[in-house]
């Protein structure tokens, strides 16, 4: 299948979404509020902290409020786009579900994936975004269209990274009897991307910055925009997401060759 084809069945699965989405709307409502709630919270405790300290790690109040605002986004979009449709994954596997997606014209990742979107999550994006508009005022940044442009590019490899680390986990569902236990580890994975790069030393920077990748997911594309372009972290961000998409990926296909169906 041609990628236009491809875009007309993720454009079909996007019009599906707003139209269920509209048939449930305080559902909607209600689930955009404690998304919001959740940010809040997330900002309040910023504040706090700041209270008490003018520096965490070597960065200052606003600029944690950056990156703080570049994890909610990188999470919202993650949220938004491919959480539920990864998250059933493993709920399919076991009922025997799957076989939809293995019986539709087109490759099975691409149609587990996209298959629907959470509209609450990527409306608080917008949210997300407004807190890293109002940090870098407050930095006294005036980022280019090239700088802004190369933020965006980061987010999408950061992006790659999160949907990798899901896939991943996801996939283990082929091995296993039960899932439900193993998706939380990417929220608690995740936690760290909040977390300034320069606060993890010795051993937890090992664990936490070389080897997971929830870290610089974040880290990276909130220091380019206080710092400028770095090729050194751009090239590391990049390779990371191109190992952790190939290792997901490599499970994934590995746990489709083991699949029994449910009419086998």
């Amino acid at each position: 299948m041609s990628l236009v084809h491809y875009l007309k069945i993720w454009l079909a699965s996007v019009r599906y979404s707003i139209v269920r989405t509209m048939m449930f709307r305080m559902d909607f409502i209600m689930w955009s509020l404690v998304e919001l709630f959740w940010m809040g919270v997330n900002i309040l405790l910023i504040n706090v902290i700041y209270a008490h300290t003018d520096s965490i790690a070597g960065w200052s109040k606003y600029e944690m409020l950056l990156l703080v605002g570049t994890a909610m986004i990188l999470q919202r979009l993650m949220m938004g786009f491919f959480w539920s449709n990864l998250f059933e994954l493993g709920r399919n596997i076991r009922t025997g579900q799957f076989d939809f997606f293995l019986a539709q014209p087109g490759n099975p990742l691409f149609m587990l994936s996209t298959r629907k979107i959470d509209l609450d999550s990527i409306m608080n994006c917008v949210v997300a975004l407004s807190v890293v508009v109002f940090a870098v005022t407050k930095l006294g940044l005036h980022p280019s269209l090239a700088d802004i442009g190369f933020y965006v590019l980061l987010l999408g490899c950061a992006l790659l990274i999160h949907y990798a680390a899901v896939l991943l986990i996801v996939s283990l569902t082929f091995w296993l009897i039960g899932s439900q236990g193993i998706e939380g580890s990417y929220f608690t994975l995740f936690e760290f991307a909040r977390i300034p790069r320069q606060a993890f030393v010795g051993a937890r920077e090992v664990i936490f910055v070389w080897i997971l990748p929830a870290v610089i997911s974040s880290n990276v594309p909130a220091s380019a925009l206080i710092h400028g372009f770095q090729p050194i972290s751009v090239l590391w961000l990049g390779a990371t997401a191109a190992v952790w998409l190939a290792i997901a990926m490599l499970v994934f296909r590995a746990g489709l060759r083991r699949y029994a169906s449910a009419s086998s």
